[in-house]
């Protein structure tokens, strides 16, 4: 596999792994294909992931751009999916931390602190 080969199997395959699970597409084309398959499923799983369908996108593309040896086309495929993975994380907008908020605290400690100290002060251990 070249190195123009490579890079250009790797814009390929972001650039369809976005298509499917990212954008609406022309007509809305895959936004409908999505929610056909929201019910659950292999195929509905495998389009809500962005990185399980890049594995799955880099397959073809690996085979094509690599000679006969499998453990080159192998490393091709996993490294034209990393690539794209790669792409995706750099293009994407960062996503903020998800905040846990549990209300007012039902639950003291101070509590705990208390029993400790009244034993201390009546003796008992």
């Amino acid at each position: 596999m070249t190195p123009l080969g490579f890079v250009v199997g790797a814009l390929a395959v972001w650039r369809l792994t976005h298509l499917f699970t990212e954008e609406d597409g022309p007509g809305r084309l895959f936004a409908r294909l999505r929610a056909a398959l929201a019910p659950g499923g292999f195929w509905s799983s495998l389009l809500s992931c962005f990185y399980c369908f890049s594995l799955w996108v880099a397959l073809p593309f690996a085979w094509a751009a690599s000679d006969e040896r499998w453990a080159r086309r192998i490393v091709g495929w996993l490294a034209m999916s990393g690539a794209a993975c790669l792409l995706q994380r750099v293009s994407s907008k960062p996503v903020p931390p998800a905040l846990f908020y549990e209300g007012e605290k039902e639950e003291s400690h101070e509590l705990l602190r208390r029993s400790a100290e009244r034993n201390d002060a009546s003796g008992d251990t």
